[in-house]
């Protein structure tokens, strides 16, 4: 599964400066580089905006706006290829002025229900716009459950929910956060209120526990490889759909070390998404995935 950044306007493509060989693309050029990946084999795409900064606000409402980027996206996505299945990431980070992934009280602390109210509304519009599969990233307690019953309430009983369950509290975030813009709204802070701490596993187990019970078709282990324990973890005990995210950083180590001569790029590439296979990933998102379905 390839992450894609999606920008506003007409003929458009930036480089990630801290992600080489990976851009963000204006919705013309996106439409072109998903007809790429079709031909080369790759299933689906993660739809990721890099939101205007007049478009951020502190209750994040262009989240969940009907003519917003990802909206937009999407139907055109499916009107030209019905065929590419679409992940669309659920969270409030790219729409707010703070880069927190939830909505904030006067002391800068997140709040858990106000915010799961604005990421129901936000699923919603994705799943009326035709994603496949909404993607709550955010790690707000209870937000799973509430977003099933409003999908099923709106008739969208065919969306999948792909739970960010294990989402670590991680340093490999970074080179991320540069591409959709909000490592400046970010400023400094940090999400270690909500996100989860790299040292603790078994909160993993009861977390996935706690999605599936509330609806999850699908849960997310986040980062990759540093925490392969945990993804083989949940095979064993649910032996449900388990998605892995090579996150940004850990593509940018390995392009980094290749570019630089010191590993050959797609050897360590190929042996670290078998090590996510061998581990029970049933797919893995990677911004490797459009090179290695070209070396396939």
């Amino acid at each position: 599964i390839y992450p894609l950044f999606v920008l506003e306007g007409e003929g458009r493509r930036e480089p990630v400066l801290s992600m080489p060989g990976i851009e963000r693309f204006s919705m013309d050029n996106l439409l072109d580089e998903a007809k790429e990946l079709l031909r080369l084999g790759v299933p689906a795409v993660a739809l990721f905006p890099v939101t205007p900064q007049d478009k951020k606000s502190l209750d994040a409402r262009e989240a969940w706006n009907p003519e917003g980027l990802v909206q937009k996206t999407v139907r055109r996505l499916k009107q030209e290829f019905p065929a590419l299945g679409i992940i669309t990431d659920v969270a409030l980070d790219p729409f707010t002025t703070h880069g927190q992934d939830g909505l904030i009280d006067d002391t800068g602390y997140v709040q858990n229900d106000i915010t799961v109210d604005a990421l129901v509304k936000q699923a919603l519009s994705h799943a009326e716009a035709g994603a496949d599969v909404v993607a709550p990233s955010d790690m707000m307690d209870g937000r799973i459950g509430r977003i099933r019953d409003a999908l099923e309430a709106a008739d969208h009983h065919n969306t999948r929910i792909l739970a960010y369950s294990a989402k670590y509290a991680s340093a490999f975030y970074g080179p991320f956060r540069d591409a959709v813009g909000s490592s400046a709204n970010l400023a400094g802070g940090n999400k270690c209120s909500y996100q989860m701490d790299p040292a603790n596993s078994d909160e993993a187990l009861q977390e996935i526990a706690l999605d599936l019970h509330e609806g999850a078709d699908i849960v997310m282990i986040k980062p990759g490889m540093p925490y392969l324990d945990i993804v083989r973890r949940v095979k064993d005990q649910f032996g449900v759909p388990t998605f892995v995210y090579q996150v940004s950083g850990e593509y940018a180590m390995i392009l980094a070390a290749g570019q630089n001569g010191w590993l050959d790029e797609r050897q360590v590439v190929m042996e670290a998404l078998l090590g996510f296979k061998r581990a029970g990933a049933d797919a893995i998102l990677t911004y490797f995935a459009k090179r290695v379905a070209g070396w396939l």
